[in-house]
């Protein structure tokens, strides 16, 4: 065992999911750093994490957390390429890398229809997927798969060393969230057709615009942090072979289909078609989702034969 890198190693995962918050931005103008490339601080911040979870696995010494260190590496590298192809249709749309102006490119008259989340409805679904599978929440916890590796890249800490690893992992998992409410759902913002909480109207409240919008920002956030709780207790873990699949087969190629679909509408400049197409998905999951399904039928009773 290294008890150097054994030490060093949930501090390095804990102070990334910290530093990602830095370009979070609540409402407009209230991050601590509203920088140009935000998206891509966040990207490169994630992408480090996975560092802090090979040093604790391979400083443990210990054949199950080092399992746990080489599922988490194939695992998160794998997601994090279908998060960032993600991005790419998101920066497509709207033509910046900050993410202040990501909201306000979404802050149109259509208001709630407005939001990437339904031109880009697919990618918001591989964008979540995603999210769950890069931060190791179930259904793809496989690194820490109790079943099979005790607790996986942890198996050796324990008191605050082990609490900084949750509370990297439940950080993320709030940043991914975030994420997701400015890249797909309008930030700060609650409209629709110019009536409702919009970036100007919020402006124009002051400090109390200013801490309705963070908490309309904050409350969408919580939904997700919802639906990452409601997986865990309806979905069983996935086979390591099947969280490969899922990724490589399904996932990414989705994202590179949906990365030249949508550079062809917009060339073509027909983005509000997009919208359409949209609602047609939406609607088709839903009546695959909710379809009457046909109740079995009740299988015949069998002869019973009794011996003579």
């Amino acid at each position: 065992a290294n008890k150097g890198m054994f030490l060093l190693a949930p501090l390095v995962m804990c102070t990334l999911s910290l530093a990602a918050w830095a370009v979070i931005p609540l409402n407009a103008g209230w991050a601590i750093a509203d920088i140009n490339v935000g998206i891509l601080y966040i990207f490169a911040i994630s992408s480090l994490g996975v560092y802090g979870v090979i040093m604790g696995g391979w400083a443990s010494n210990s054949k199950y957390p080092f399992l746990g260190a080489l599922r988490s590496a194939a695992q998160m590298v794998s997601y994090e390429v279908s998060i960032g192809f993600v991005i790419v249709t998101v920066l497509m749309c709207a033509g910046t890398l900050n993410l202040s102006a990501i909201v306000e490119s979404q802050n149109t008259r259509l208001g709630i229809l407005g939001w990437y989340w339904l031109p880009l409805f697919p990618m918001f679904v591989v964008f979540f997927i995603s999210a769950l599978a890069e931060t190791n929440r179930p259904p793809f916890d496989l690194p820490e798969a109790e079943s099979e590796l005790v607790a996986g890249f942890h198996t050796e800490y324990s008191g605050m060393k082990f609490a900084f690893f949750m509370l990297a992992e439940y950080s993320m998992m709030i940043v991914n969230s975030c994420l997701i409410v400015t890249l797909f759902f309008g930030g700060w913002t609650l409209a629709m057709f110019d009536l409702g909480l919009t970036t100007n109207v919020l402006k124009g409240m002051g400090l109390f615009g200013g801490i309705l919008g963070a908490t309309i920002f904050l409350t969408k956030v919580m939904v997700f942090m919802l639906v990452y709780v409601w997986f865990r207790a309806t979905f069983p873990r996935f086979r390591f072979d099947q969280l490969m699949d899922l990724g490589w087969k399904w996932l990414i190629p989705l994202a590179l289909v949906n990365i030249v679909v949508t550079g062809l509408f917009i060339l073509a400049g027909q983005e509000r078609l997009m919208y359409w197409i949209g609602l047609g998905l939406i609607a088709l999951t839903a009546f695959y989702l909710f379809k009457p399904r046909r109740a079995p039928e009740p299988a015949a009773p069998q002869k019973v034969v009794h011996a003579s």
